[in-house]
């Protein structure tokens, strides 16, 4: 079954706000962990959300272009 890029893209940039850069950085499997499996239930582990975090860290001193 092909993937439907145009839907995990909205998602993924619209809906989850990312970056392009970081949108197409991420594997099936990583955005999949992100988006949440509906075949699947329960909890993301805190190993899973460590690495996420540890991969794609918050950074509020990033230059946003921004000059005011």
């Amino acid at each position: 079954m092909p993937l439907d890029w145009p839907g995990l893209m909205r998602v993924g940039l619209r809906g989850m706000g990312l970056q392009p850069d970081v949108f197409w950085a991420l594997t099936p499997a990583e955005l999949q962990v992100m988006l949440g499996d509906p075949t699947k239930s329960g909890p993301l582990l805190s190993t899973g959300l460590d690495a996420l975090m540890a991969a794609y860290p918050d950074n509020d001193d990033k230059d946003d272009g921004n000059d005011g």
